[in-house]
């Protein structure tokens, strides 16, 4: 599975733990999308960023907890149509950007009694369905989409322990050695 993929960390919300967030991604691309090739990238930003990008591409005043852009080329994935797909077929390619705003993460997560990286896990899900081609503007469709969001969320949650995409604080010791807690 050739491909590339980035990570852009520019929220100070939470401490993230960016090499586990990498092998969820990466698993999720192997395991569940399996696309021929990806270019893609997420972006975990401040509220006001992702109010920032609601505004100037959707035309949506305020923050949101995920905007997917999808770059990949219509003519070679025309199941995107039906407003889901059958994920055991490989896409040919998966080109998009996903933007998390973290603190939407932790905001819901208190909301819905759950954990932030639970929300942070759920919202990367949630982009990489749009990118296959899942739709949630109609409530049919929505329900399609959030069964299978809810699927492979809980099939990763099996896979890696989620709270350790907490970045453990470090604090400094007398000798000056930095030391995890």
């Amino acid at each position: 599975m050739p491909g590339e993929l980035c990570l852009r960390n520019r929220q100070h919300t939470q401490s993230l733990n960016l090499p586990l967030l990498r092998k969820i991604t990466t698993y999720l691309l192997a395991n569940h999308f399996r696309p021929a090739h990806h270019e893609f990238c997420v972006h975990l930003v401040e509220a006001d960023e992702m109010a920032d990008v609601n505004q100037r591409f959707l035309q949506h005043a305020g923050s949101t907890d995920v905007i997917t852009f999808d770059y990949a080329e219509p003519s070679g994935t025309p199941f995107k149509k039906a407003g889901h797909r059958d994920l055991s077929v490989p896409l040919p390619s998966l080109h998009g950007e996903v933007f998390i705003s973290v603190s939407d993460a932790v905001t819901q997560a208190r909301q819905f009694r759950t954990t932030w990286q639970l929300e942070l896990t759920r919202y990367l899900i949630h982009g990489l369905l749009h990118l296959q081609g899942y739709d949630d503007l109609k409530p049919n469709l929505r329900q399609v989409m959030k069964r299978e969001e809810q699927r492979l969320l809980k099939l990763t949650s099996r896979e890696f322990e989620l709270t350790q995409l907490q970045k453990p604080k470090t604090r400094r010791r007398l000798t000056g050695k930095r030391q995890t807690t």
